[in-house]
């Protein structure tokens, strides 16, 4: 391989993995800009999505991205559920919040465990053959991820900019206290909010179960990554996220195709450094007044 096409096969693992990293910190960046609080049960819920690709696809024999989509509802409705029940009093209360979410994370993965075991689980082959774009070779599956994960979030921003409930959820993000002034509805944005990240969240584990194995403690990486990205965008801001989950994704491509893997996490975090030190809000955050 040239050195040219392995640039050009870097970038594009980059891309695949920052979309992924993408629509995990988009469902954290929801999540904190409704309820301000930091959601640490958010690596379940990619967990959770992952278990349940699995099973539609596995034992229900369902299409693969039948699953996915069906992976989404349920985490949404199941988020909204857990909002409404576990998380309604600790509604900005950051401390308090944040430990509640601990102790879901830790109900989840431990009911996961019961139900499907410790062992790593592996999903059929969703799709077989690889496809040759210029210098880059992709496998049917990752493609997959990468025509959904785009689908997904163009469906978000249609969302989010055209209809009369996204733009309501948008307005809470920014404001809370203005948005209920101005007469929108508080107790439905919060658990709607939580149930589109909790959903987004199951996406991107429902999307990287056909590429990795699936097991109850799949969830702290991505949880990990997503952290850093919306710190790295700041905190809050949906475009800044968009663009610290490109940037996250492709340094760490990079680094682990041509200085290994442990030398990947280093640059990240030096890059996630770098980036404070000139802009402590984040790439796109703006300080809170």
């Amino acid at each position: 391989m040239t050195t040219l096409s392995l640039l050009a096969q870097a970038l594009s693992n980059g891309v695949i993995i920052g979309l992924l990293y993408l629509l995990m910190a988009v469902g954290f960046t929801l999540v904190f800009g409704v309820m301000r609080v930091v959601n640490f049960a958010h690596g379940e819920f990619y967990m959770l999505g992952a278990f349940a690709a699995y099973t539609l696809v596995a034992y229900w024999q369902l299409p693969f991205l039948a699953a996915v989509c069906l992976a989404f509802l349920l985490a949404v409705g199941f988020g909204w559920i857990v909002e409404w029940v576990v998380l309604k009093p600790f509604r900005h209360d950051e401390l308090n919040g944040m430990i509640a979410t601990i102790g879901l994370a830790m109900i989840l993965q431990s009911a996961a465990l019961m139900a499907f075991g410790p062992d790593p689980q592996f999903m059929p082959q969703v799709a077989e053959g690889s496809i040759t774009l210029g210098l880059v070779t992709m496998a049917m599956s990752r493609l997959y991820v990468v025509g959904f994960s785009v689908a997904v979030l163009l469906l978000l921003y249609g969302f989010l900019a055209w209809t009369r409930l996204g733009r309501a959820l948008r307005a809470s993000v920014q404001d809370m206290e203005i948005a209920s002034i101005q007469g929108i509805r508080a107790w439905l944005m919060y658990p709607l909010g939580f149930g589109i990240g909790a959903g987004l969240a199951a996406v991107a584990g429902a999307l990287m179960a056909p590429l990795f194995s699936v097991s109850p403690f799949i969830g702290g990486t991505p949880l990990l990554k997503a952290f850093i990205v919306v710190i790295l965008g700041g905190l809050g801001s949906i475009p800044g996220a968009a663009l610290a989950s490109l940037l996250l994704g492709i340094a760490e491509s990079f680094g682990s195709t041509f200085l290994g893997s442990s030398a990947a996490d280093i640059l990240i975090f030096a890059l996630v450094m770098v980036v404070l030190v000139f802009r402590p809000t984040g790439l796109m955050g703006r300080a809170e007044t």
